[in-house]
């Protein structure tokens, strides 16, 4: 069995956090319309981005308002590429705040981590050669 992973952040501005994935993914978006842009990064994995406001319209009173969240990291969007050094810095220049540069890391990868500019945890990586 295949399974399709669609992992949708929560942004504040659609259209500021489009411009910055745009930018930091190298790619347009496959869908961009009011209220959700879709990035397939894969054939089985696509990033979403989705108004605060407009989950909390989808979900109502059940769900906590997002927005009270901002600043705090809610999620961490871990992607493995080719030149990790590459994508981070589209990161840096399209708005994103470094965390920690590229390195090694215990686990096996080479991994660079910024936050974007919602504070999603955004981090590029690859099969450490060490």
């Amino acid at each position: 069995m295949i399974l399709k992973a669609n992992l949708i952040l929560y942004v504040a501005n659609q259209e500021q956090s489009t411009s910055f994935y745009t930018y930091t993914l190298g790619q347009s978006p496959n869908l961009n319309v009011p209220g959700m842009t879709e990035f397939h990064l894969s054939e089985t994995v696509t990033l979403g981005l989705m108004p605060e406001a407009g989950i909390k319209r989808l979900l109502g009173e059940s769900l906590p308002d997002p927005s009270v969240g901002n600043g705090i990291p809610r999620a961490e969007v871990y992607l493995t590429v080719d030149d990790p050094q590459l994508y981070l810095q589209r990161a840096l220049e399209a708005g994103a705040r470094q965390l920690d540069a590229l390195r090694n890391r215990g686990w096996g990868d080479e991994a660079g981590y910024c936050l974007d500019p919602d504070g999603h945890v955004l981090v590029f990586a690859k099969r450490s050669s060490s």
